[in-house]
């Protein structure tokens, strides 16, 4: 199983890769956003560290991880449509490889790339947006891959029920942009209306934003634990119905 996975997931990279679109919208436009937001706000902390403001010292990473999420779960989207539409799932389906390997295939893809754009944001960046050296860039890597696991999921879901390929770009980012907003990345969700703050606790961005932040500013994982918790949760609930309602034609 794993031989067969393992070669799924490299004709899923090079499948990828050929498409210019994609690897640019996931990959490309992450990373020219971060070196545009760093020039911007970069060369204004160093003279003046103390007038930077907070979404420059301490926001725009965790701002733009959120952004490489958002990238990989529509490019998810996208791809399971076209595959459903094309007929390849169902030949895929048709192979001696089971559903979850070639699920599971497509996950690693995306949690590849996006570890990818991370460590391009961060090359790019380093000459207008230095990084402390007491940020923890290896565990707030797993903590970015970690909620990229999670919010995938909702990818899945999505990805299970939307019609055809035309719409799935739009619809998933009807659905996926919006969350943001509710996440706590721009204003306290204790501030939110109760309905509303009901609805950003339900979100697995709200617990990604969260865990990225603390780790970022050196929190450990287990003061984040709830976080944790509640996106595992988030993941699961979501990977049963999407296992239910999934059409692989």
């Amino acid at each position: 199983m794993l031989r067969g996975l393992w070669k799924l997931v490299w004709l899923e990279i090079k499948i990828f890769v050929r498409e210019p679109l994609g690897v640019i919208g996931t990959v490309g436009i992450p990373v020219v956003i971060f070196i545009v937001l760093s020039r911007m706000l970069g060369l204004r902390m160093r003279p003046a560290p103390v007038d930077v403001p907070r979404f420059a010292s301490a926001e725009l990473p965790i701002f733009m991880s959120l952004l490489i999420v958002v990238s990989t779960v529509l490019s998810l989207i996208a791809i399971i449509s076209i595959y459903r539409e094309g007929g390849i799932l169902k030949r895929l389906r048709a192979t001696p490889l089971r559903p979850h390997t070639i699920l599971a295939a497509h996950v690693i893809v995306k949690l590849l790339f996006t570890a990818l754009t991370l460590a391009l944001m961060i090359l790019a960046g380093r000459r207008y947006f230095p990084i402390a050296p007491g940020v923890p860039l290896f565990s707030f890597t797993l903590a970015l891959l970690f909620s990229t696991v999670a919010i995938v999921s909702l990818g899945f879901l999505v990805a299970s029920v939307v019609p055809t390929a035309r719409f799935a770009q739009p619809i998933g980012s009807l659905i996926i942009y919006p969350m943001i907003a509710f996440s706590g990345m721009f204003f306290p969700i204790d501030s939110l209306q109760p309905a509303l703050r009901a609805i950003a606790y339900a979100l697995p961005t709200t617990y990604a934003v969260s865990l990225m932040r603390g780790v970022w500013n050196g929190e450990g994982w287990i003061a984040h634990a709830g976080d944790v918790a509640m996106m595992t949760v988030i993941f699961l609930v979501l990977t049963v119905v999407s296992a239910r309602v999934f059409r692989w034609e």
